[in-house]
Order: C-alpha cells, then sequence, then structure tokens
C-alpha cells in the first residue's frame, strides 16, 4: 500500500461535529490565542485541524488544533465568515497514537530564536512599522519590543524612544534644598 500524506485529503467539516479530545496537556497564554485570533481574521484558516473520525459517535476528535477551533467557537466574527466550517485532515490511527502525534504536533513547532526575532524588529522597523504595528501584528508588547531592540544595539531603533530622568545628580540640587527631600522620579 503507497502512503499517502492526509494533508492531500483536507475535507470540510461543521464545528459542532468536532470535539477535544480528553488528554491534550498544551496551553495557550491569552496574548497568543489573540495572536492566533488576528493571524485567523487576517490570514484566514492556513492549517487544517488534524482529527481521529470517529464512526461510533459520528464526530471528529481533534489531535492537533485545538486552539484554532477554539477561535471558530469564541469569535462569531470567525464562525460566519468561514459559515461555521473547519479544514480537517484526517487520521486513522488507535488511541495511543494519536496521544503520540498530538505530543508530536505540540512539541515540533519549536520556539522563537532571539536573535532572529531581534533582526525581524529592526528589519520592520527600518521599513517604518512603528513599535505599535510591531506589538498588534506580532502579538508581542512593548517591554518585549524594546528587550529585542536593545539585542540589536542600533541606537537608530531607539530614536523615537522618549527618556524620563529616572534620577537627578545630588550635585545639581541646590545647597539648600534637604538632602532628604523627596526627589520626583519622572518615569
Amino acid at each position: 500500500m503507497k502512503f499517502k500524506s492526509p494533508v492531500y485529503n483536507i475535507i470540510s467539516v461543521p464545528v459542532e461535529k468536532i470535539k477535544p479530545n480528553t488528554y491534550n496537556p498544551n496551553a495557550v497564554a491569552p496574548p497568543e490565542m489573540r495572536l492566533l485570533y488576528e493571524s485567523i481574521r487576517i490570514d484566514g484558516y492556513t492549517m487544517p485541524i488534524v482529527c481521529y473520525y470517529s464512526r461510533e459517535n459520528d464526530v471528529y476528535v481533534i489531535v492537533d488544533g485545538f486552539h484554532r477551533y477554539r477561535i471558530m467557537l469564541e469569535y462569531p466574527d470567525i464562525y460566519e465568515r468561514e459559515k461555521g466550517m473547519l479544514p480537517v485532515s484526517v487520521i486513522d490511527k488507535a488511541i495511543d497514537q494519536r496521544m503520540a502525534s498530538t505530543i508530536r504536533h505540540n512539541r515540533a513547532r519549536g520556539s522563537h530564536n532571539v536573535d532572529l526575532m531581534s533582526n525581524i524588529v529592526k528589519e520592520l522597523h527600518e521599513l517604518g512599522r512603528s513599535d505599535a504595528w510591531i506589538a498588534r501584528h506580532l502579538g508581542m508588547d512593548r517591554d518585549e519590543i524594546l528587550r529585542l531592540k536593545q539585542i540589536t544595539g542600533l541606537a537608530a531603533l531607539f530614536k523615537d524612544v522618549k527618556f524620563g530622568k529616572a534620577w537627578i545628580p545630588v550635585e545639581e540640587m541646590g545647597e539648600e534644598e534637604d538632602m532628604d527631600t523627596d526627589i520626583n522620579m519622572d518615569f
């Protein structure tokens, strides 16, 4: 029998016929869920949900893609646009193999290389994108963008950053001022 990857047989399945599995240990933090929503809103579903079809219950059980599934359930605009249908790639494996597949999918995603991410932030900045644009489209907060800019070490990346006085040197204080006086820290 010649092997054919499941991705060549994507089917459209009503979200109501898809059920989560009971064993997925993966969790996604709220900022990443918002980014996943933005990704699906802007780019559409670019990857299918991987499921096992249970003939006995006439449902598709998720092996990978639970969070993409959740986006459709939690965001009416996505549900309406997609007409309640999700792209599904079906695998036919026993439960132990499905569990292993779930973990492989989760772990194979890897993590981002900090140097490469800092270069992306640098390039976006050079293309004229603001920190607010980068934060919104890459799902980062301002502190993360600042840290990534610091890694590249380019002063040009900080040209629009406003710095406040963190302290006032003692020699700038008037002699008549009391050393115990609270200094206004402007952060």
